[in-house]
């Protein structure tokens, strides 16, 4: 009587640990790549110029972005990392409006600008769906 009751007990286990959580995302087969993206700030030649008060910001939830590849990345004179993927989960997979924002140094003028990037839990990257790259100092 025990014997069966040993075998039906494993045979349950067996069947149980078979069972894996379902999930929302399907299967994904992500690269192994690091997205992010960059914007420019310049002057009307189209050259970078050095800019203060950098900001972006995810108007959905308020938060200000950090990102975590500036550390490793020699960047030209104004021009910055605004999202990468270290910050794909903050994002919404219809996408965010991210506002950029900045004062040029030498004449404290502040420009804006929008760029709506996508993400989410059940996404690999970060992908940007509109806006700029570049805002243009007078």
């Amino acid at each position: 009587m025990y014997k069966y009751v040993l075998i039906l007990f494993c045979a349950a286990m067996l069947v149980a640990c078979d069972k894996k959580e379902p999930s929302d995302c399907g299967r994904l087969i992500c690269t192994q790549e690091f997205r992010m993206i960059l914007f420019n700030f310049t002057d009307k030649d189209g050259r970078g110029v050095p800019v203060k008060n950098y900001s972006a910001i995810n108007q959905r939830t308020g938060e200000v972005i950090k990102t975590t590849g500036g550390a490793t990345i020699d960047l030209s004179t104004g021009t910055f990392i605004v999202i990468d993927d270290s910050s794909l989960k903050q994002l919404s997979a219809e996408g965010d409006d991210i506002k950029v924002t900045a004062t040029y140094e030498a004449t404290g003028q502040t420009k804006s600008a929008i760029l709506k990037v996508s993400g989410g839990k059940c996404a690999c990257h970060i992908q940007k769906i509109s806006g700029p790259e570049t805002i243009a100092f007078d």
